[in-house]
């Protein structure tokens, strides 16, 4: 177990002046955001939490959550791309994002760790297992990342599913829906180490968990799940891809990512 170094973050002026914009911009957008479960988050100490990698508006959607009803600030592992844009790069280092090149074996390991390292601390660490966007809104092959920062810091996982904001982006990478859109956000019971568990283990009792959560918030949707959808799988008669031609297109990335020839 890692020892903690530093306090965890706090709520400061920067996460005070995102939350006054946040709260602004979606009230005058009147989105519903339903939060169930924020109770599973610690009130205090280190933990990991695991989403699904929906749309480009679910980590707002989780730090939300987090922030609004947990209380609590959070850091997100994210690409490096992300943290280096023009126009995001100074809101990822005002969030304290753990950077991550995909492409690197090496810098993914760093990365790694220093999110054990922020969890050990204290943080509140999100991270996607997925590691990118599902174009067919179930679930990617997970990556063990957050199983592994949970055995290195002996803290606890949440499961956090997201559903809805994929409705603001359409399949074109275009904003489609952006008013009175419904959003779910769902923390599921903690996911503690058993004795003796190692990460392929704890990775597929943190799956299973995200499957059946997911599967509840889809068919449980406030919009439904109307025949023909782009924002709807195509396995509850959405317009979504295929989920078996975006794993064939996902491996291939994956390759690319595990050669080092890809971020």
């Amino acid at each position: 177990m890692v020892e903690q170094s530093e306090g965890p973050l706090r709520l400061d002026w920067h996460w005070r002046v995102l939350q006054a914009l946040f709260v602004s911009v979606l009230a005058l957008a009147r989105w519903r955001i339903d939060v169930d479960g924020a109770k599973q988050l610690p009130a205090e100490g280190g933990a990991v939490i695991a989403f699904n990698h929906h749309s480009y508006a679910d980590a707002v959607m989780l730090a939300w959550a987090v922030v609004m009803r947990g209380g609590r600030p959070v850091r997100f592992m994210a690409k490096r791309e992300a943290c280096e844009g023009r126009w995001l790069g100074w809101l990822t280092r005002w969030v304290s994002v753990i950077p991550v090149d995909r492409g690197s074996a090496a810098a993914r390991a760093r990365a790694l760790e220093g999110a054990v390292e922020a969890v050990a601390a204290g943080d509140l660490v999100a991270i996607a297992p997925e590691q990118t966007i599902s174009d067919s809104l179930e679930l990617l092959p997970f990556r063990h990342g957050p199983a592994r920062v949970a055995l290195a810091t002996g803290a606890p996982i949440v499961p956090c599913i997201g559903w809805g904001s994929q409705r603001s982006v359409g399949p074109d990478r275009r904003p489609a829906r952006l008013v009175a859109l419904p959003v779910t956000v769902r923390f599921s019971e903690p996911l503690v180490p058993l004795p003796g568990e190692d990460a392929a283990a704890l990775t597929d009792r943190l799956r299973v968990r995200m499957e059946a959560e997911l599967d509840h918030a889809q068919r449980t949707y406030p919009g439904g799940t109307p025949a023909g959808a782009p924002w709807v799988p195509a396995r509850l008669g959405g317009g979504a891809p295929p989920h078996d031609e975006v794993l064939r297109q996902h491996a291939e990335r994956q390759r690319d990512w595990d050669d080092g020839t890809s971020r």
